[in-house]
C-alpha cells in the first residue's frame, strides 16, 4: 500500500471514529456494566450483556444471535475471560454483516459491462435521500466517472430544488420536469439521455411516501419497467437511504421497503449525531442486505464506504 492510501486510510478511521463517538461512548458503558465486577463470562454476564445490546438499538433478533454464538464459545472453551469478551464480541459482530457480491463499489468503480451503471434510491423523506445523492455524484466523479442525476421524486418541488443544488455543486449534469410530472418519464429520459452520452453511473432519486404502500409499490415498478427499455436489466442497484438516529424505526422503514421493492445495498446516515448506531447492524443482519455507505458527517467526503471490520473495530475502540 502507497503512503498515500495508508494517509487516507488512517484519515478515514479517524473521521470514523470521530462520527461514531456518540454511539460507541453509549455502546461501551453499557458493554461495561453488564460485566462489572466479573472476572469470567457466565449467565449472568450474558443476561446482563444480552439487555446491553438490545438497549444499544442492535434489535432482538441479532442479539439473541450474538448471545447464542457467544454461548457456544463458552460452551466449547468452559472457561472464558471477561478479558476476552471485547474481542469475541467483535469477531462475533463481523461475522453477521453481509458482504456485497462485488467489492468494485469500495473505490467508486462500476461493475464491468454494466454502463451506464443506474442506481434507483428510495427511501421515506427526511432520511438524507438526497444528499447521500449528492455525495454519491461527488465520490463518482472524484473517481473519474462521469455522472448524471434524475429527479424522479415529482411529488416535492424541494426535491428537485435540493438535487438541483446538488448537481450544480458538484458539477454533474440533471434531468428534471416540472412538479407533479410522472416519475416514470423522467426516469426514462435520464437513462435515455445517460445512455446516449455514454455517461458511467446514473443516478436516480425517487419519492418516499409510506402512507400508501401500494401506490409506492406500483410507482417503484413502473419507474423500473421504463428504465428496462432503454437498459434492460436496469436498475442494476436499488439503493435504500436509512435515517441512523431513528434506531429502531429506521429498522421499521426497512422492513417497510425490502416488502414493497427488491433492494439490493443499503446507506444509512446521520451517525455522528446519535448514539443509536447500533442499528446499523440490527438492520444489515435481520434483512441480510449489505450496507454500502454511511453518513457520519455534512462534508461531501462524509459519505463513508462501509467497513465492517473497521466499523465494529471502532465501536469497540475506548478513544476517538
Amino acid at each position: 500500500m502507497s503512503f498515500f492510501n495508508k494517509l487516507f486510510s488512517r484519515e478515514k478511521k479517524e473521521n470514523l471514529d470521530q462520527g461514531l463517538q456518540k454511539t460507541k461512548e453509549s455502546f461501551l458503558s453499557k458493554i461495561g456494566r453488564a460485566i462489572a465486577g466479573k472476572s469470567t463470562v457466565d449467565t449472568e454476564v450474558l443476561d446482563n450483556l444480552e439487555e446491553a445490546l438490545v438497549s444499544a438499538d442492535v434489535g432482538v433478533d441479532t442479539t439473541v444471535k450474538i448471545i447464542d454464538r457467544i454461548e457456544q464459545r463458552v460452551s466449547k472453551d468452559k472457561y472464558l475471560g471477561t478479558s476476552e469478551l471485547n474481542r469475541i464480541l467483535q469477531e462475533e459482530i463481523a461475522a453477521l454483516l453481509v458482504d456485497a457480491p462485488d467489492s468494485g463499489y469500495r473505490d467508486f468503480d462500476v461493475p464491468a459491462g454494466k454502463k451506464p451503471y443506474v442506481i434507483m434510491v428510495v427511501g421515506v423523506n427526511g432520511v438524507g435521500k438526497t444528499t447521500t445523492i449528492g455525495k454519491l455524484a461527488y465520490n463518482f466523479k472524484k473517481a473519474g466517472k462521469s455522472v448524471m442525476l434524475g429527479a424522479a421524486d415529482t411529488f416535492r418541488a424541494a426535491a428537485v430544488d435540493q438535487l438541483t443544488i446538488w448537481s450544480e455543486r458538484v458539477g454533474v449534469p440533471i434531468v428534471k420536469q416540472q412538479m407533479g410530472s410522472d416519475p416514470g418519464a423522467v426516469a426514462f429520459d435520464t437513462v435515455q439521455s445517460g445512455a446516449a452520452k455514454d455517461v458511467d453511473v446514473i443516478i436516480i432519486d425517487t419519492a418516499g411516501r409510506l402512507h400508501n404502500k401500494l401506490h409506492l409499490m406500483d410507482e417503484l415498478g413502473k419507474i423500473k419497467r421504463v428504465m428496462k427499455k432503454v437498459i434492460p436489466d436496469a436498475p442494476h442497484e436499488v439503493l435504500l437511504v436509512l435515517d441512523g438516529s431513528t434506531g429502531q424505526n429506521a429498522l421499521e422503514q426497512a422492513r417497510q421497503f425490502t416488502a414493497t421493492t427488491e433492494v439490493t445495498a443499503l446507506a444509512i446516515t446521520k451517525l455522528d449525531g446519535t448514539a443509536k448506531g447500533g442499528v446499523v447492524l440490527a438492520i444489515a443482519n435481520q434483512f441480510r442486505i449489505p450496507v454500502k455507505y454511511i453518513g457520519i458527517g455534512e462534508k461531501m467526503e462524509d459519505l463513508q464506504v462501509f467497513n465492517k471490520e473497521a466499523f465494529v473495530e471502532s465501536l469497540f475502540s475506548a478513544n476517538a
